[in-house]
């Protein structure tokens, strides 16, 4: 028996390759499949199986295209209904696999076709439960996906159902491999680590305390912060199917001159630049739009761009297929080609430029007594600027940036200053509030991390956003 967690950081998201005698299946592929068809291509092995825990809501899968290449038997649970040919299994049905078996236990409640796949090794002993978004270290998935009729409160006591019945009678040295680890909006607050076991989860996990299903309910339910606007998009996306990911990389590794990237961007396609951030703000195209490959790339190109209009690329050199492959996991098929050797190209053809100024924390403390226009816009999510913030701040989430009636609350006089926890989110908003014609502004380098060591800059916190 062989078993390999497939962690990929930007989504916080978790594959899985098992093997038994030849025979592998896939749980959860992401959409580029080559990383899977070579371990199998390694070992020797051929892909029987691959298991959908559920219809993802923050990434699409690759089990379309991987079953396409290998032939697999795509498997969802009960209840799931899709636009391509898969295999409804049924709670309890097993499957075996070389000389290893698995085990679908249904269980609803962060989606109602939401199952975990239990494996019992050579000798028949529970090994390892492989759980989608139903059970995470330390927490639980959130009952709000849910794209039918159920509120959140219903799907909750689906979900509490779920844990009394099918997870806390099971025993405690089985491995928990979840699909998602820390920073995933799936859940409220993910556990540092990527695996554990039921014993440990049944200790720690506050989601598998005793309590009542009215406790579990109100304390699922609460906190919950929005969703991510991408996630209703890649959901009905891995349920109606997707363009193949060969296509998508195809036309988004177009090389494009200047003239026609120009041409494509007067046609309204969005330029997306993927540079580093320090490289961005030195110099770029006007009217650009910033998301670096350095940060959760993916979420904010989900959360941030729109899915109806083509994007043109400006990368590092060298970054192009990776840009288009990351964009391609959070359902962007749009893609229409990249500018040939990148920004060099743009400026030593002396097309125009634009600049973020950047400014130490420092240079902001001194700013803040002598100018009356001097406005700082802090980008963190309210939690954040809850634990605290500068006084007299603006908090506005980046997660809300694009809305236009948000931008039209800054006048022209104000001097801006954007910043957020360490400088990456500063330097996306900045880039929109630029494409939306509000040019007097700086980024502030190290955000909040650096301004929290200011002695000079008061600061206060905000309970209510606490509570």
């Amino acid at each position: 028996m062989y078993i390999q967690q497939l962690y990929t950081g930007c989504l916080s998201e978790a594959a899985y390759y098992i093997e038994s005698e030849g025979v592998a299946a896939i749980i959860d592929p992401l959409r580029d499949t080559n990383l899977y068809l070579e371990m199998a291509r390694e070992r020797n092995a051929q892909i029987k199986y691959i298991f959908e825990t559920h219809f993802h809501a923050d990434f699409v899968s690759g089990h379309i295209d991987l079953a396409h290449e290998t032939g697999a038997t795509i498997v969802f649970g009960p209840g799931a209904v899709t636009a391509y040919k898969t295999y409804n299994a049924k709670d309890g049905e097993v499957f075996n696999l070389g000389k290893i078996t698995i085990e679908v236990l249904h269980t609803p409640g962060h989606t109602l076709e939401s199952c975990c796949y239990l494996l019992k090794d050579e000798s028949g002993k529970n090994h390892a439960i492989f759980t989608g978004d139903t059970l995470f270290v330390g927490d639980v998935g959130r009952p709000d996906l849910s794209s039918g009729n159920m509120s959140s409160e219903e799907l909750a006591a689906v979900l509490y159902a779920t844990i009394q019945s099918k997870i806390l009678p099971l025993e405690d040295h089985i491995i928990v491999y979840p699909a998602h680890g820390p920073g995933s909006s799936c859940g409220k607050n993910l556990g540092p680590n990527t695996f554990s076991t039921i014993g440990e989860e049944k200790k720690s996990n506050y989601a598998l305390q005793p309590q009542t299903a009215e406790q579990f309910i109100k304390t699922i339910t609460s906190g919950l912060q929005e969703a991510p606007v991408y996630f209703a998009v890649n959901a009905k996306i891995n349920q109606k199917g997707y363009d193949k990911l060969e296509d998508v990389k195809m036309r988004g590794m177009l090389a494009l001159d200047i003239n026609s990237f120009k041409a494509k961007a007067t046609e309204g396609s969005i330029i997306l630049d993927t540079r580093n951030a320090t490289e961005f703000t030195q110099g770029f195209i006007p009217g650009s739009v910033f998301i670096g490959l350095e940060g959760r790339f993916a979420e904010w190109a989900g959360s941030l761009l729109p899915f109806d209009k083509n994007i043109i690329l400006v990368t590092t050199e060298g970054k192009e297929e990776e840009s288009v492959v990351r964009l391609a996991r959070v359902g962007f098929n749009k893609m229409d080609g990249f500018l040939h050797n990148g920004f060099p190209t743009w400026k030593d053809a002396g097309e125009p430029i634009d600049m973020i100024i950047d400014v130490e924390a420092d240079e902001l403390a001194m700013d803040i007594p002598h100018d009356p226009n001097l406005c700082i816009v802090d980008v963190r999510r309210e939690t954040e600027f809850g634990n605290g913030h500068i006084k007299g701040a603006i908090n506005l989430p980046l997660h809300e940036i694009t809305d236009p009636a948000q931008l039209a609350n800054f006048e022209d006089s104000q001097n801006l200053y954007i910043h957020c926890a360490g400088g990456y989110r500063s330097v996306i908003s900045a880039s929109i509030f630029k494409k939306q014609g509000l040019h007097n502004l700086r980024n502030v380098l190290g955000g909040w991390e650096k301004i929290a060591q200011q002695q000079n800059i008061v600061k206060e916190t905000d309970k209510t956003v606490l509570n």
